[in-house]
């Protein structure tokens, strides 16, 4: 502990946190907390120990009404979507009291404190590690001990510890919005299970049909003052615009119609509602601090992209994400270039599962895509001298290209990020696909309805890089990289939950099915030793 000591002065200096003589100290108790910390394994988190080598062992609950603040704040954390058993309600009951055995007090500073420490920390940046779930994660790591030190200090400062413990949630629209609809859908679990809607061809505005009643049920349940039908199979205008509303509350497309989607919708149990809520906040927890500043934000579930500059929103487009088999990453990335009428060289998924089979299928697969094989020293390859059937089994030596151009699959703008997987945002040959509700139809990037426009803001020079300048470049056709003039970090961020215009959070579709292994991992039960 005593190579420690350095980094804790600093952090206490750092942080307004007075450093105090062991004098100063009741020294028996002190002597006990210090041994206790020393017995700890190695690999246990510091924050504790940190927190009272700041402090020269000086007991901090010497008051009944703290630690009774600070089981108030511990029952609070249902609120978050979070369990209290995991904080040991029983045990912090039992240590209200103030003890005066000297062991007997330093385990009961010690169970308060690494309580204290462990809820400040789930509430802040969740309980569950994201790098167990995604191998591609690299969102900003919560900070280090000595720093979550410093917090626990200063929390423990202020005059209400259970105001200072939930004001140290993430203070984010939609997490304040998502804990007021936790407390909806948990008031409608008493109610049981919603009235389901049979399974069928898809449903049009007009259309007769059985299933008819189970919908005008299902929607009663929700509120919808659906009125009844003299031909109870009708899917009469009324209930077409209360399926509408739902869709829209829902982020789908709000046509009336029922197919896949809105029945999914339409289907999810209130249990399942409450799941989805508790899911999304600890996404929350796990990328609030990269919520802030400047950035651009590809919201995956609701295929959109949104530019964040100074605070305001300067560009906003519907994007492509890919499809569930080929998944775009949750990252956080930065643009390093842009590419102007690129070349795309294939990804090796791409290659593997789509082009080799593709020219083994046809002959002029490659020249109808305008494709080219090359070796490895840049020299072009003739297709008809490789063996396209044994490729996949033996091996594929060469690289696959396709010719830049408005019709390439890049489209006339790449935005290269960073990130070692292939993955990056780019323009498209296909544009008709954005007028689709659900667009996760790539093969893993992400497709920018409106690049040029992000362009111009990226270069953020308007005297070399205007609109007009940047179409003149895509005009030449001639390929060009040209770096970033704005350093701004780019989110590629999956939730099942956002809002809308208005505010109302909406609790949209599960596309690549992560909501149910994240409330797995918030139900295993989790001792303090963790985080």
């Amino acid at each position: 502990m005593a190579l420690l000591a350095p980094g804790v002065q600093a952090m206490a200096a750092g942080e307004g946190v007075a450093l105090l003589e062991p004098a100063a100290a009741d020294s028996a108790l002190a002597l006990r907390i210090e041994q206790r910390l020393r017995e700890r394994a190695a690999a246990a988190d510091e924050t504790t120990a940190l927190f009272y080598l700041a402090r020269a062992y000086r007991p901090v609950w010497t008051e009944p009404a703290r630690a009774e603040a600070l089981l108030a704040a511990v029952e609070g954390v249902r609120g978050h979507g979070l369990d209290p058993a995991d904080f040991v309600p029983t045990r912090l009951r039992a240590a209200l009291a103030v003890e005066t055995d000297p062991d007997r007090a330093a385990d009961r500073e010690l169970l308060l404190t690494d309580t204290l420490a462990a809820l400040l920390y789930r509430l802040r940046h969740g309980k569950v590690d994201p790098h167990t779930l995604y191998r591609e994660w690299n969102f900003t790591p919560p900070p280090n001990p000595y720093e979550r030190a410093g917090t626990l200090a200063r929390v423990l400062q202020a005059p209400d510890l259970a105001a200072a413990v939930e004001a140290h949630a993430p203070d984010l629209p939609l997490y304040r919005a998502l804990r007021a609809e936790l407390l909806a859908q948990q008031a409608r679990l008493g109610a049981g299970d919603w009235p389901k809607v049979a399974a069928g061809p898809t449903l049009k505005p007009g259309a007769r049909t059985p299933r008819v009643p189970s919908l005008r049920a299902r929607l009663a349940a929700a509120g919808e003052a659906v009125l009844e039908a003299r031909d109870k199979t009708h899917y009469d205008d009324a209930l077409v615009e209360a399926v509408k509303r739902f869709q829209a509350a829902h982020g789908l497309q709000a046509d009336g119609v029922l197919g896949a989607q809105t029945l999914e919708a339409l289907n999810a149990s209130p249990v399942q509602r409450v799941a989805q809520v508790r899911a999304n906040l600890e996404r929350l927890r796990w990328v609030a601090s990269d919520l802030q500043g400047d950035r651009l934000l590809v919201d995956i579930v609701g295929y959109h992209a949104d530019l964040v500059l100074d605070g305001r929103s300067v560009w906003a487009s519907r994007v492509i994400v890919g499809k569930p088999k080929r998944r775009t990453p949750s990252l956080l990335d930065s643009v390093t270039q842009l590419v102007f009428n690129p070349k795309w060289v294939v990804p090796p998924t791409i290659l593997r599962e789509d082009v080799i089979p593709g020219a083994a299928r046809n002959p002029s697969y490659l020249a109808n895509h305008r494709m080219r094989v090359v070796d490895r020293s840049g020299h072009t390859v003739d297709p008809a001298t490789i063996d396209w059937g044994g490729a996949r089994q033996s091996g594929f030596p060469y690289r696959i290209e396709q010719q830049s151009g408005a019709d390439g699959s890049l489209g006339r703008i790449k935005f290269s990020l960073s990130n070692p997987y292939v993955i990056y945002l780019h323009d498209t040959n296909a544009r008709s696909l954005f007028n689709r509700a659900e667009r996760a139809l790539s093969s893993g990037c992400v497709r920018v309805e409106k690049p040029a426009e992000l362009a111009v803001h990226l270069l953020a020079d308007e005297e070399r890089w205007n609109a007009q300048a940047l179409q003149a470049a895509l005009d030449s056709g001639r390929t060009r990289t040209v770096d970033v003039g704005r350093d701004v970090k780019v989110l590629l961020h999956y939730a099942t939950a956002a809002l809308d215009e208005t505010g109302r959070v909406l609790l949209r579709n599960d596309i690549y099915g992560y909501d149910a292994a994240i409330v797995a991992a918030l139900d295993v039960p989790v001792g303090l030793g963790s985080r």
